[in-house]
């Protein structure tokens, strides 16, 4: 009966990750077009306004979300997860980011973001003790250097400095992405963007305020576009299936998803911004997805 119960549990547990894998696709598939849509938003407003502004949209949803569905307040533990989830990914990732997009195009970016993954599995496995294999983290590596190497190539063997901004932004996402991912676990991924932005409410409503009033908001229909797509999906939706993925499949593995994230980007910022698409960019991509579905067979004990 034990082995019975160990083979059911296997594959439950494949299920899980299988399930886990398409969620945090879907999620990335949303998160892919924030760069494109922040900076049709940064092109008229100012990037820390876009930022915090779209956190504060979120939160006001947030909360009537949470009121309907009768939420328990977080106790002392998640509370404390989920300020470290809110500085990553409500607060930092979109402020280094959409300072970025002032400068850079998002193609661009998005390449530099490709490094993500990497640094998600590297906060799972120093802060909650997933262990992934030495094939993992081969993939992981390589998946990461292809990325890197792409982006050396578009920027002439260098990094812009913009590139500062998106690897603080790489960092700051990470962290958030791995707390926000465990602590979903116990949560749900639902609960767990919805305090996290209304936690930072406080904070960030003045602030936003005050930039608004001072830089003004005065924007074109477009800019407000790019605007509604990062307030409503990027900082809202998008986190339902992305959290819930990272709760089911695992946060290194999941995580690696995002491998691809870099690649739609590219697709969307020339269909939204006419940014060009080369043959280049499509061989690359081809190159990760073939490292991200060799990843997704290699073990790691959770």
């Amino acid at each position: 009966m034990s082995g019975d119960r160990m083979l059911a549990a296997e594959e439950i547990q494949r299920k899980d990750e299988t399930t886990g894998m398409w969620l945090g696709a879907i999620g990335v598939a949303i998160f892919s077009l924030t760069l494109p849509f922040t900076r049709m938003a940064v092109a008229e407003l100012n990037p820390v306004l876009v930022a915090l502004g779209r956190a504060v949209v979120a939160a006001c949803i947030s909360a009537v979300l949470l009121y309907r569905m009768r939420a328990r307040l977080p106790d002392q533990a998640q509370l404390k997860a989920l300020l470290v989830t809110a500085l990553g990914v409500v607060v930092g990732f979109p402020v280094f980011s959409s300072v970025a997009m002032h400068y850079v195009p998002a193609s661009h970016g998005a390449i530099v973001l490709g490094i993500l993954p990497l640094a998600t599995a590297l906060f799972a496995a120093l802060r909650f003790h997933e262990r992934p294999s030495v094939g993992f983290w081969i993939m992981a590596l390589l998946g990461s250097g292809l990325v890197v190497v792409f982006a050396l190539q578009q920027g002439g063997g260098s990094f812009h400095l913009a590139d500062l901004a998106l690897f603080a932004a790489v960092v700051a996402a990470a962290m958030g992405y791995a707390e926000g991912g465990r602590l979903s676990q116990s949560m749900g991924g639902q609960q767990v963007i919805c305090w996290a932005l209304v936690l930072s409410m406080p904070v960030l409503l003045p602030v936003t305020v005050w930039l608004g009033w001072h830089y003004g908001v005065q924007a074109s229909p477009r800019a407000w576009l790019g605007f509604a797509y990062v307030s409503l999906f990027s900082m809202f939706i998008g986190f339902f299936f992305w959290y819930k993925g990272l709760a089911m499949g695992g946060i290194a593995r999941v995580g690696q998803v995002q491998l691809i994230q870099p690649f739609l980007t590219l697709l969307g910022a020339a269909v939204i911004l006419g940014e060009p698409l080369s043959i280049n960019n499509i061989a690359f991509a081809i190159a990760v997805i073939v490292v991200v579905g060799i990843g997704r067979r290699m073990n790691i004990k959770r």
